[in-house]
């Protein structure tokens, strides 16, 4: 095995051995929390220009298949494991995990101390790693090349409006880095949907003529989007509105909000969250760096409706008069398994409503 180092920007030195390509990669050096779903995660463009860490100790040990991809292909820039299983078992394996970065040209290193890692980003919080192969000379990091304004979001969007027939409401897709298991929520609710590029005009989203529009998952500093921030405004005023994750970000800050950077994040598939209205708690699944900052939201036009247990960080909100919600956590990702799903029936009620504002399935 080839010997590799990752090399924070504080200086800590990790050894490891490499696994996939060999390439050098930088990136912000983050990590989840989840037991399962190493796949999902590699996949998820959200991870776009990240070094994702897995805290979880025995990754690979099911393989990879060709159902569970979120995206096309591989979306982290590297990946940094402990304990790697090469010889997975798993009865819808197609690959090794090992295999996969291989062919898709991604680095990573195994055999990794992640608890001491973990512990480091912890406490430097945001921290740029490098994957490097020796440590004899100094390690570099450009500032300018790693500026938090890149846009990740124009590397994983579509270039090219996709729809996928259905019998049921026409919802517009616009991809930030969507998820495929937020498209397989919408075509379980039988909606028709058209996933279009994330700087698609506003003319040609109302030539659609869609029901409503969800604003997607993606990566990066939400602020990178602010030259689309008056479109997403205009949009969310004229069709039923959910925003997921990046989307949720995106509809605070066209709607005069702030957000900031969080310390290190929120990645994992048991974030406990309550539901401010009802008084109920639910288990989510979450992956982001930034946050909405709840004092910037303009309560006469908005509420929060969902609060994180642990830290108390806003999770969601909804308008007061238009039929507009956004949620911070994955509805679509399953954990609980199903708690949060009602956020996609809510929306489907919105829709049947045309566009008038609903509590429940009730039209007020």
């Amino acid at each position: 095995m080839t010997t590799g180092y990752l090399v924070l920007e504080t200086g800590e030195i990790f050894n490891g051995e490499w696994i996939g390509d060999s390439q050098e990669v930088t990136g912000e050096v983050v990590f989840n929390t989840s037991m399962t779903g190493y796949q999902e995660m590699m996949t998820d463009p959200s991870y776009a220009g990240q070094i994702l860490t897995f805290c979880y100790p025995l990754i690979g040990n099911y393989g990879l298949n060709d159902q569970d991809h979120e995206s096309k292909k591989i979306a982290v820039s590297a990946v940094i494991v402990n304990d790697l299983c090469e010889e997975p078992s798993h009865y819808q394996s197609s690959r090794s995990f090992a295999n996969q970065l291989k062919d898709e040209g991604i680095p990573g290193l195994k055999n990794i101390d992640t608890r001491e890692l973990v512990s480091a980003i912890r406490k430097y919080h945001t921290v740029r790693g490098k994957i490097v192969n020796d440590i004899k000379g100094a390690v570099h990091f450009d500032d300018k090349k790693d500026s938090k304004d890149e846009n990740f979001v124009d590397s994983v969007s579509v270039k090219k409006q996709e729809t996928f027939e259905n019998e049921g409401f026409h919802v517009v897709l616009m991809d930030f880095g969507y998820k495929k298991s937020i498209l397989d929520a919408l075509l379980n609710e039988q909606c028709r949907v058209t996933v279009v590029p994330y700087d698609t005009a506003i003319k040609d989203i109302q030539d659609m003529e869609p029901d409503g529009i969800l604003l997607s998952n993606g990566p990066g500093d939400p602020m990178s989007m602010r030259a689309y921030f008056s479109t997403i405004k205009i949009l969310t005023e004229q069709y039923p509105t959910l925003g997921i994750c990046l989307g949720h970000q995106l509809i605070a800050l066209a709607h005069g909000a702030k957000t900031k950077k969080m310390p290190f994040g929120h990645r994992g598939g048991n974030h406990p969250v309550k539901d401010i209205i009802t008084g109920k708690v639910t288990i989510t699944s979450q992956n982001h760096g930034y946050v909405v900052v709840e004092e910037s939201i303009n309560e006469g036009a908005f509420q929060v409706q969902f609060r994180n247990v642990n830290d108390g960080s806003l999770e969601g909100m909804s308008h007061r008069y238009l039929p507009i919600q956004s949620v911070q956590f994955h509805p679509e990702g399953h954990p609980g398994p199903s708690d949060t799903e009602y956020i996609f029936k809510q929306f489907i009620q919105q829709l049947a409503a045309g566009g008038k504002k609903t509590c429940g399935s009730v039209i007020i």
